[in-house]
């Protein structure tokens, strides 16, 4: 007798090496849609589900069906027994290594087995392929206690089938009091007799502390599907696997206290809470850690099965139905949730984790089981195209030059007025980063001329600033000016630097206005005085030449006068 790996072993490494879309071993979407009720009415309701064309296969067929729906998912040759988890051959070998345990036992059960048995005595929901020394140790045993952990063994009054089993065997007893419901057998709390089987209380907790996992989804679909298992397939299905959350309701109450919550969330008293994570921007390019843990919260005292569904660019390591918070007390899950977005494209990328508690009792008051509202993590990023400084509003212009032409020594020039745009990228303004303006240098940096205006931040793509550059030259000759321009992104991850110049070229010169003794750059009365003073005074001044004869005199008087008038 060969054995491989525990099924728990089996189950870490295929999570870890495949994926399974959530939706492969789900039931067709007609199967329970008149199971709509609740407690005894639900049950009724699935009783006729499971029933409805129920096709029965004998106690004789799972000795070869039970290859296709207990198939090892780690050797498609070899099955997986109930209670040890372990591997073994799939071929029938007449019980020296497995035979065919009833989970409710035979003797607890009406009738008597043989190879042409159906109902609940051949029905494979209610059998496992089982090591054949561990099936007679058990016997026909009740199974409890419910916080009993470990592998499966004997606890005197009762079996304890281990931690990897717990979840499954408590499905399949509570599908075959269901399904067989007219047939007299019942779970009970306790130590059960006649054609009872129990503990009832055990299996509830069990139910809650081993949700259906990959393999028992798997296996409740092979039993039914024509596709995967064509020979002995019975196209009924067991509906606590489907719908884990119909126990409660079922074999409890309808007034499940259970309320989850986001911890560090804000909360309403519907049960609603949510968490915000927004990463900003960054530039394209940027690496950023998306990935969070979270912890789910579960107050009250009473298990409830609960829903992860991620939404848009978000991702979670836990999805779907199959997840479960114990009974007994308040629960936690931690898990991590992630936002998932392409660091080379910008975008908005955003996504929610939704969680949703999938108790359907509803009179545990507000908040609570089916009155607990839906919880969310929501994760946002912007990815944004770098900021693209210009000094064209068109066309990307780094470098422009202006030429003052000539100007007038000591004279007060007219401001050269200019802007710096930023560039909208091809993704559009509201995907390009906002701009900085974070210095400007000089050369010569004893330049006259000089930036007057002040730095500027988070300048919006598609949109500009308005600069000047003034100063009174004091040199003559000819001469420029470069002026170098630093900008930036706005200041997010991922921002770079850019640089614009601007080249301004002047020629200095001597100018003057003939008539302007006084310089002040009008011809007007308040140049008599001076003009006056330079008569009686025979110093040289180009302005008082009013003539042009190179002499300041007497014959200058009356061209002066021509141009006050003409002024």
């Amino acid at each position: 007798m060969i054995y491989s790996k525990l099924r728990l072993g089996i189950f870490i490494t295929l999570l870890l090496n495949c994926t399974t879309a959530l939706g492969q071993w789900d039931p067709p979407s007609s199967y329970y849609s008149n199971a709509t009720g609740t407690g005894a009415t639900l049950k009724s309701q699935l009783t006729s589900a499971m029933s409805s064309g129920h096709i029965q296969r004998t106690y004789g067929d799972f000795r070869f069906s039970a290859a296709v729906h207990d198939q090892d998912p780690a050797n498609s040759s070899r099955i997986i027994l109930a209670y040890s988890g372990l591997s073994n051959t799939s071929q029938w070998d007449s019980a020296a290594t497995w035979n065919r345990e009833h989970v409710w036992p035979q003797s607890r059960q009406p009738g008597s087995v043989s190879n042409g048995s159906q109902g609940n005595l051949g029905d494979p929901h209610a059998l496992r392929p089982c090591n054949t020394q561990v099936n007679s140790n058990r016997g026909s045993m009740p199974f409890g206690f419910g916080d009993t952990t470990g592998n499966f063994r004997d606890l005197g009054v009762y079996w304890f089938v281990g931690d990897m089993c717990r979840g499954d065997i408590a499905r399949s007893l509570f599908y075959s009091e269901t399904r067989y419901a007219n047939s007299g057998i019942s779970l009970v709390n306790g130590n059960p007799s006649g054609n009872q089987m129990g503990d009832l209380a055990s299996l509830i907790e069990w139910h809650f502390l081993d949700p259906p996992d990959e393999f028992e989804r798997r296996r409740n679909h092979a039993i039914f599907s024509s596709q995967l298992n064509p020979q002995y397939y019975t196209n009924n299905r067991n509906a606590y696997v489907d719908n884990p959350e119909f126990v409660w309701s079922i074999y409890m109450d309808q007034m499940n206290d259970s309320t989850i919550t986001l911890a560090g969330g804000s909360s309403a008293a519907n049960g609603t809470s949510s968490l915000q994570i927004d990463y900003g921007s960054v530039i394209v390019g940027t690496n950023v850690a998306t990935t969070e843990s979270i912890t789910l919260n579960k107050a009250g005292n009473d298990g409830t099965y609960y829903s992860v569904e991620a939404i848009g660019d978000a991702m979670s390591d836990v999805e779907g139905n199959n997840n479960a918070f114990r009974m007994n007390g308040p629960d936690s899950r931690t898990m991590n949730v992630s936002l998932v977005y392409d660091r080379q494209t910008a975008g908005d990328y955003s996504g929610a984790v939704m969680f949703d508690n999938l108790d359907i009792t509803n009179q545990g008051g507000v908040g609570n089981g089916a009155n607990d509202g839906n919880d969310f993590v929501t994760l946002s990023l912007k990815v944004v195209d770098h900021a693209n400084a210009s000094f064209d509003g068109t066309a990307d212009l780094d470098m422009l030059t202006i030429d003052l032409g000539e100007v007038s020594i000591d004279q007060p020039i007219t401001p050269v007025d200019f802007a710096i745009h930023n560039l909208a990228s091809q993704a559009g303004a509201d995907l390009t980063a906002n701009m900085d303006l974070i210095g400007v240098g000089a050369v010569p940096q004893n330049s006259f001329l000089t930036f007057s205006d002040a730095l500027f931040t988070d300048l919006a793509a598609d949109s500009s600033a308005d600069l000047s550059i003034s100063g009174t030259p004091s040199q003559l000759g000819a001469g420029s000016t470069q002026f170098s321009f630093v900008v930036s992104d706005e200041d997010i991850q991922g921002k770079e630097l850019q640089f614009l110049q601007l080249v301004v070229n002047y020629d200095v010169i001597d100018i003057f206005l003939l008539g302007d003794v006084n310089m002040d750059g009008v011809v007007d009365f308040l140049d008599i005085g001076p003009f006056i003073g330079l008569l009686t005074n025979s110093t040289f001044k180009d302005e008082a030449d009013c003539n042009g004869d190179g002499v300041v005199n007497f014959l200058d008087i009356a061209p002066f006068i021509g141009i006050l008038s003409a002024t």
